[in-house]
């Protein structure tokens, strides 16, 4: 008798389980779309578009204007090369990121290493890129 009550807090467990899991490895496949979909934009040198998986929050208090635009639109991307990931206790997701890019007018090219934060939004169902676009200039 005890045998088959056993098995049932078993099976139970498992069944109650199933949706964390399931909802863990569909995040999980929806991270991976949104970073190829970043990483694809970028490499294209298309901002407008990766703009579009930047966190809104982090727009509304970094704002993009036409003039960085316009710096952005200079360059073209030569190399995007992803390197490890982690998660951090919060959700969050850091990738490390290497982004060689050449100035159209000058030919001078540049390298930056750069972090990208991905943050699942439970609300929209997607994740959204925390850090901007990569910063090319170093803050000058």
């Amino acid at each position: 008798m005890r045998k088959p009550a056993i098995l049932l807090l078993v099976l139970a467990a498992m069944l109650l389980a199933l949706p964390a899991h399931a909802r863990g490895a569909r995040q999980g496949r929806l991270l991976e779309q949104a970073q190829a979909a970043f990483a694809s934009a970028v490499r294209w040198s298309d901002y407008e578009q990766a703009l579009q998986l930047v966190d809104p929050d982090w727009l509304a208090a970094n704002p993009v204007t036409d003039l960085e635009l316009e710096r952005y639109r200079q360059l073209r991307v030569t190399s995007y090369r992803e390197g490890g990931s982690i998660a951090l206790p919060d959700g969050t997701v850091v990738r490390e990121v290497e982004v060689g890019a050449v100035n159209r007018h000058t030919q001078a090219e540049r390298t930056v290493r750069w972090r990208e934060t991905w943050r699942w939004d439970a609300a929209a169902g997607r994740w959204w890129q925390g850090a901007g676009l990569p910063d090319f200039w170093d803050g000058h």
